[in-house]
């Protein structure tokens, strides 16, 4: 008998929204579901892919186009999906990213205006079929992840940005979940981490037993 594909799930965020902290959460709660966890991030996940993320995050080139920044991201995306992403889903594997896709649709569509259809060509181009099974949307107001990421560490070249870039971001986040409600649910990040977490044990609970139905 085959081993049953594995699940791709995804967890996304503005700044200081809190994903690093909550995705260990998502990974302990599905290991201990007695799934097989990879956890690992966009842009980025492979080493041709870390050097683009820091071409992107960096301060080098801080006058970037936002062509060339879309195109990076799904130069990274490509191949982190044939490297990494879709070895371990046939293997059964179920795949944690740190952020994919969607993120492409806030930051250089929301937040940049790149036309949704021109970062549609390249997801399908380089996806094919592929889409996340679970997003996790943490949501929370931007003035307050700022300062959450602020107080972190230094800016990277995005975090920069002025508050009107994170507005459109998040709008454009909140826009993807209204539209397709069963694959992204959105998690109220402005509370204590506990509550947080705990709105994310109720989701990933649900899901699993989806999943295993």
């Amino acid at each position: 008998m085959m081993q049953r594909r594995g699940r791709f799930i995804t967890v996304e965020g503005g700044e200081g929204a809190g994903k690093s902290s909550n995705l260990a959460h998502v990974q302990s709660l599905l290991e201990a579901a007695g799934k097989t966890v990879l956890f690992t991030r966009e842009p980025g996940g492979t080493p041709l892919g870390e050097s683009i993320r820091e071409l992107l995050l960096g301060h080098k080139h801080t006058g970037m186009a936002d062509e060339t920044e879309l195109l990076l991201m799904f130069a990274a995306r490509a191949e982190h999906l044939h490297r990494k992403i879709l070895p371990a889903l046939e293997q059964g594997v179920w795949v944690l990213c740190d952020r994919f896709t969607d993120a492409s649709y806030a930051y250089q569509g929301a937040g940049r205006g790149i036309p949704h259809e021109k970062i549609a060509l390249l997801e399908n181009f380089v996806q094919g079929a592929l889409r996340p099974d679970l997003t996790l949307l943490l949501d929370l107001p931007v003035e307050t992840g700022l300062a959450r990421a602020g107080e972190r560490s230094a800016p990277d070249r995005f975090e920069t940005e002025a508050l009107d870039f994170f507005e459109k971001v998040r709008r454009g986040y909140l826009e993807i979940a209204a539209a397709e409600p069963q694959r992204v649910k959105v998690i109220d990040a402005a509370p204590a981490l506990e509550q947080v977490q705990a709105q994310i044990a109720g989701v990933i609970r649900a899901y699993l037993e989806s999943a295993d139905g």
